[in-house]
């Protein structure tokens, strides 16, 4: 069975990433100036870009970590159901944790996240979001910090897949299904 046809269109810059970047970082560091190390954790897998461009600009004591969260699989649609495939490696009770998410849909994933983490109590916990499509949300959840709020559009590029696919495009672009050609 063969993927459906589509075209990307770019939504947001690579420029305009790197600058809202530079912002939300400037903020975070204003939250985070008196931890004596942040552990910032990315959830795969479409944070991964997104976490490395922004603990580049966070100077500040940072540890990484990773969890790996699934609400989609290979769809298009969220299935809801949230899974947890590998959890952290580190410890994070009594510590200032920031969770680092690629995009807010539903809300399922980042609430999930957010309980998990939060039973480990940590000193503080924040989470930041590249994006947010707020017309979808299904669960009340904000994040503390959102890069781009974007209209209910499927979305690849920095990271963001489709079928494990287009995670490695410099831009955020909008997904446009066509119609495939001879069949």
């Amino acid at each position: 069975m063969s993927s459906p046809a589509y075209e990307i269109d770019e939504m947001i810059s690579a420029k305009a990433i790197a600058a809202r970047i530079e912002e939300l970082a400037r903020e975070i560091r204003r939250e985070f100036r008196d931890t004596e190390k942040l552990v910032v954790v990315g959830l795969l897998r479409g944070s991964f870009v997104f976490i490395a461009d922004l603990v580049r600009e966070l100077d500040l004591p940072v540890e990484v970590d990773f969890l790996e969260v699934s609400s989609y699989g290979d769809a298009m649609e969220s299935s809801r159901e949230v899974r947890i495939f590998k959890d952290l490696r580190g410890k994070i009770e009594g510590r200032d944790v920031l969770v680092v998410e690629d995009i807010v849909d539903t809300g399922h994933t980042l609430a999930h996240v957010a309980r998990f983490l939060g039973n480990r109590n940590p000193a503080k916990m924040r989470t930041i979001a590249l994006l947010d499509k707020p017309s979808r949300r299904e669960v009340e959840f904000a994040a503390d910090w959102i890069g781009f709020t974007i209209p209910d559009e499927f979305v690849v590029g920095y990271g963001i897949d489709y079928a494990q696919r287009n995670r490695n495009l410099p831009f955020i672009g909008k997904v446009r299904l066509t119609e495939e050609s001879g069949t």
